[in-house]
């Protein structure tokens, strides 16, 4: 009895409890690990959802971002405050001058330049004859009127023999005097016959040689010049410099010199006059450069480039080539304001090649796009892939 009590007490621990409906009753443990399960699918469930959302979120904006137009763009950069240009220059001697004779005659040498002129001697000695006979006749005509005018004193003569006489002596005089001209003239034709120059210089060309005949320069024939004299000690350089530049040279700004025939080395000249006038023909300004050559380094004739700076306008910008835009409507280049394209007019100036000068129309900060579509229009949202400085235009 006792023992089947004791498996009786063994048998009632372990049957679970009944509930009121007489079955056992289950443990709460069991309950807590479904809801934890339920809970755990709900979060998968829900997380699935938001990452899907999201991704789909991400692949939306990307899409959009993708379909915009991207650029580059570029920042004016401010123009330097000289620009410098190379213009074509001749260069000519400070002073030139050709040579003429004043006789005619033949040629004799060309170290001094002698003419011979025979006729223009025997000129001279029958001038200088004349002029003899005339001094004498003045002489006795001198006499005459002196003795003449004492004896009227004492009324030995006629006052018609004393008017004769002093009649006498004067057109004597005139005609010592006509001579006396002659003579000189003769004189002077006859130092002609050596050619001299007018200032020190060299001798750039002969148009005659020995023995050719010379005619006068100042006759009406045809002028024989004989030489060509230069003066190289200095040297002036004309430059047409294009309209416009004009409004920036200037008298006293300097000027630098490059020769073929002197590479890696420049000659420093300045600016002395100019012509204060467009020529009409080829729209540019004459101007004058002044160049000291006191050993004669440079030669007279030789084609030179003429390097100026000249003061630019401190308003305009540069541009790359690459930002315009041609259009019906004029020049246009794309300035990106907010994500979006505003088609700007500009007005250019000069053109540097690969960078152009823009006068009105831009900003220092506006960004211009480089390379523009020719599709690109006003309002046009676009994506900004790379940006350069100023200084990095090039």
């Amino acid at each position: 009895m006792s023992q089947e009590t004791e498996e009786n007490k063994q048998i009632g621990e372990q049957t679970p409890p009944l509930n009121d409906a007489g079955r056992p009753q289950r443990p709460p443990r069991r309950w807590l690990g479904l809801v934890i399960a339920l809970i755990v699918v709900a979060a998968l469930l829900v997380s699935g959802v938001v990452s899907r959302v999201k991704a789909r979120s991400t692949l939306k904006a990307e899409t959009a971002q993708v379909a915009l137009t991207a650029v580059s763009v570029v920042s004016p950069k401010p123009a330097a405050p000289a620009q410098e240009i190379i213009l074509p220059g001749n260069v000519q001697p400070f002073i030139t001058a050709p040579i003429y004779a004043r006789t005619n005659g033949y040629l004799k040498k060309w170290s001094v330049a002698v003419i011979e002129t025979p006729e223009v001697d025997q000129q001279l000695e029958q001038a200088r004859s004349n002029l003899a006979t005339a001094k004498a006749n003045l002489e006795l005509a001198t006499v005459t009127k002196s003795r003449y005018l004492g004896l009227l004193k004492s009324n030995a003569v006629s006052q018609q023999d004393v008017d004769n006489a002093v009649g006498t002596y004067n057109a004597n005089k005139a005609i010592v005097q006509a001579d006396q001209a002659a003579v000189d003239q003769y004189t002077a034709l006859v130092s002609f016959e050596k050619v001299y120059a007018p200032f020190d210089g060299i001798i750039t060309a002969r148009n005659t040689d020995i023995g050719d005949l010379i005619n006068s320069g100042s006759g009406g024939g045809v002028k024989t010049d004989l030489f060509h004299i230069a003066q190289p000690g200095k040297l002036r350089v004309y430059v047409n410099v294009p309209e416009e530049y004009s409004r920036g040279v200037k008298a006293g700004m300097t000027a630098d010199l490059s020769l073929a025939e002197f590479p890696g080395r420049t000659f420093r000249g300045t600016l002395v006059r100019s012509a204060d006038a467009i020529t009409v023909t080829t729209r540019t300004l004459l101007v004058e450069i002044d160049v000291d050559n006191p050993t004669g380094t440079l030669l007279t004739g030789s084609y030179a480039e003429v390097h100026l700076a000249v003061p630019a306008q401190s308003s305009t910008l540069l541009l790359p080539v690459n930002t315009l835009l041609f259009r019906s409507e004029g020049l246009r280049v794309g300035v990106v304001k907010d994500g979006k394209v505003a088609l700007t007019a500009v007005t250019p100036g000069h053109d540097f090649g690969n960078q152009i000068e823009i006068v009105v129309g831009l900003k220092p900060d506006d960004q211009v796009v480089v390379n523009p579509p020719d599709s690109l229009i006003t309002g046009q949202q676009v994506q900004i892939v790379q940006a350069t400085l100023p200084g990095d235009i090039k």
